[in-house]
């Protein structure tokens, strides 16, 4: 039996690792501007947390999720990042630390759908969620925060924000009975999904890619008919600060993204770059005013996004090259293995990238190995230099060699490294 990955679950090997890394801390750097620090959560979690916050007839929670009872608990590995911060947040009483919390996270989710260009069973997240501001201003920050960062940050261009609203819990089952009253007497011409939805969670259905379901959504009620005059104040806020901010948008009243615990503000940011296949939405977000007092918390209003890491690296130009040592230290025998051992500690306490040989070998292969490897310099010890004390040096860009003391050589070589490491074409020092 050949054993390889699951279907739908990758390797990311060293070469790949740099352009991840590359994305993760642009990430990082970009929201810590704007005051967002990490969260860590299990990717383990009780799974009613994402039955009653997702939503019990969401495609995730019916199809998509990892679930399984183990010792007595029903538990769910993770399909998304919202909700585990969320009970975090309430489990860890935040609420009584400070009035406003800015969270970012980044790692693995599990969606147990089929694999498509993009899309995997296995997905990496980056996300922020902001907890206790209930402001428009908290809204238009967000999503001009996302778009430096797409555009400036990532360097992905044809970006399209899209926005819409669902108004409050009341706005929303107003809507919902709108909707039923629209999509029944075509009942027969929506896909299988949306007519077993159109009983349930019929908002979903605007949500379908089905073409028969998006030619019937066509004359649909808009949700922004029936916000009440709070929610109505709140979406104009929104669009007012982002008009302050220059970020263009499109206002979708179809928007109503996947899982059920959005309120108020939603928001997409799709793209015509690249080739991501059906599926051009590359960060989904909007509000969740009510999850946390849902989770057993206090009345604290939420707002968050994710990102999808695979589709993002699809998009953003250039490579990133991998990190090479810039020293290669080739002990040419036995005797000077320890001594080479200790250079190369001394080295990295400096901060140098060091790799030692300790194969043995033949001079000539290890000149080779350290040029494939794309160090700037080799240190060749020998029975020869240890007897007189020294290293020598070849430097392999420009093809010279000298020695130096061996009690200097950390230092000295540090020095060099620092100087000849450049940094590659297109990333900063």
């Amino acid at each position: 039996m050949e054993l390889r990955a699951v279907k739908g679950m990758n390797d990311i090997l060293p070469d790949e690792a740099a352009r991840w890394q590359r994305l993760e801390q642009a990430f990082r750097e970009h929201v810590a501007r704007y005051g967002y620090d990490e969260v860590r959560t299990p990717i383990l979690e009780h799974t009613a947390l994402f039955s009653r916050q997702i939503g019990e007839t969401t495609d995730v929670v019916e199809k998509e999720m990892y679930s399984f009872a183990r010792h007595g608990d029903e538990l769910t590995v993770r399909p998304e990042g919202t909700a585990g911060a969320a009970r975090a947040y309430v489990e860890h009483k935040i609420h009584t630390k400070e009035p406003v919390s800015r969270w970012y996270y980044l790692g693995p989710m599990f969606r147990g759908e089929r694999p498509a260009k993009g899309r995997y069973r296995q997905f990496y997240q980056a996300g922020c969620e902001l907890y206790g501001d209930a402001g428009p201003l908290a809204d238009a920050e967000m999503i001009e925060m996302i778009l430096s960062l797409l555009s400036s940050g990532l360097g992905i261009s044809n970006i399209e924000v899209r926005l819409n609203s669902l108004g409050a819990s009341g706005t929303r089952a107003r809507y919902r009975d709108a909707l039923v009253a629209y999509f029944t007497p075509m009942k027969d011409k929506l896909s299988e999904d949306s007519q077993r939805r159109l009983e349930k969670n019929p908002l979903r259905i605007l949500d379908s890619k089905d073409p028969r379901d998006r030619e019937a959504s066509k004359g649909a009620p808009s949700i922004l008919e029936l916000l009440d005059e709070a929610d109505a104040a709140h979406f104009a806020g929104v669009r007012r600060h982002l008009d302050a901010l220059d970020v263009r948008y499109i206002v979708d009243p179809t928007l109503v993204r996947g899982l059920d615990y959005y309120t108020r503000t939603l928001f997409e940011f799709v793209t015509t770059a690249g080739d991501l296949g059906a599926q051009s939405t590359v960060v989904g977000g909007g509000r969740y005013d009510n999850m946390i007092e849902g989770l057993g918390g206090p009345s604290v209003p939420a707002i968050g996004f994710a990102m999808g890491i695979e589709r993002l690296l699809t998009l953003m130009p250039g490579e990133a090259s991998r990190e090479r040592p810039a020293i290669y230290i080739a002990p040419l025998s036995d005797t000077c293995t320890s001594r080479a051992l200790v250079l190369g500690r001394d080295l990295r306490a400096r901060g140098v990238r060091v790799e030692v040989d300790g194969r043995g070998g033949r001079l000539k292969a290890m000149l080779r190995r350290a040029d494939s490897l794309g160090a700037k310099l080799c240190v060749i010890l020998g029975d020869g230099e240890l007897e007189r004390g020294v290293v020598s040096v070849k430097d392999l860009a420009a093809h010279k060699q000298d020695e130096v003391p061996l009690a200097d050589a950390a230092d000295v070589l540090a020095a060099r490294a620092r100087a000849e490491v450049s940094p590659p074409p297109g990333e900063a020092r």
